[in-house]
């Protein structure tokens, strides 16, 4: 897809998410928007996947390990024809399969269930070396929050990772700055992130978030890297797209009334004016 196009969907992406949460009242939107376009390209750029055969076994694996962050991946899914559209309008209802976290059992496309911060990565890290010991090219690639990487678990996965040498495995920070108590470094410091990994023995890339030729590049230094994993340190805007959103912790957890989602869905629907001009 090129980058019109990839902008138009991660702008459709965006709108999905916002009709998620404010339908359900509840779940978390502005960590969700801040990744729409790292992860809308990965999706539909990047992973070796088939929507209609879901469970393909040499397909690429993806682990939203920010798993509170499930309307981005549900959006995403929807947009790349694992379920329709509309069924995002069903997130965190009683009788939905779109729980408030990912459920790899019930959810076409979920190749893990999460939501306890720290252990998606460890789970991505365990596809990993099985693709390894099981002499499969498949690659494997997990979302973090920066906030969530001030779990010990985190750093566990790293060195694991470091030791097995897997150059299979990418992951991405959303550095975002925020976390549902405020700003990432008042609360527990993880900067400097990129050094972080590299003395883990990470290959490290730092890109804007944003940028769909900075992330185009990034994804494809990882594919050429051997004998180590790679983070991609993504700097991002929290509530990226919404302008009373944007940059502010209050939206890590809150949905949006409705006039307030008048004014989201207005925001988006300017800037998608603006792609297809």
């Amino acid at each position: 897809m090129d980058k019109k196009n990839l902008a138009i969907t991660a702008t459709q992406v965006r709108m999905d998410i916002i009709e998620a949460v404010y339908n359900a009242k509840s779940g978390h939107p502005g960590g969700s928007l801040s990744s729409a376009d790292i992860l809308t390209y990965l999706y539909f750029n990047v992973l070796n996947i088939d929507p209609q055969n879901p469970k393909m076994e040499n397909r690429d694996r993806f682990v939203l390990s920010k798993g509170h962050c499930s309307p981005l991946l549900y959006s995403v899914l929807a947009e790349r024809g694992y379920f329709p559209r509309e069924h995002v309008k069903t997130f965190r209802k009683i009788d939905s399969n779109l729980q408030g976290h990912p459920d790899m059992k019930n959810i076409p496309g979920v190749d893990m269930s999460t939501g306890s911060l720290g252990q998606g990565v460890s789970t991505a890290c365990g596809m990993a070396l099985a693709a390894k010991l099981n002499k499969k090219d498949y690659r494997v690639y997990s979302l973090l929050g920066d906030g969530e990487i001030q779990e010990g678990q985190v750093w566990e996965a790293a060195m694991f990772a470091s030791h097995y040498k897997l150059d299979n495995l990418c992951i991405v920070v959303d550095n975002n700055g925020l976390q549902i108590d405020g700003k990432i470094d008042d609360v527990m410091s993880p900067y400097p992130i990129d050094e972080k990994f590299a003395a883990f023995g990470w290959n490290v890339i730092n890109i804007d978030g944003h940028n769909f030729d900075e992330i185009e590049a990034a994804f494809a230094a990882a594919k050429t890297v051997s004998g180590k994993p790679t983070a991609i340190i993504a700097k991002t805007i929290k509530g990226k797209g919404v302008s009373f959103m944007e940059d502010k912790a209050s939206w890590h957890g809150s949905a949006p009334n409705e006039e307030q989602y008048n004014q989201a869905m207005s925001d988006l629907n300017e800037i998608m004016k603006g792609l297809e001009a």
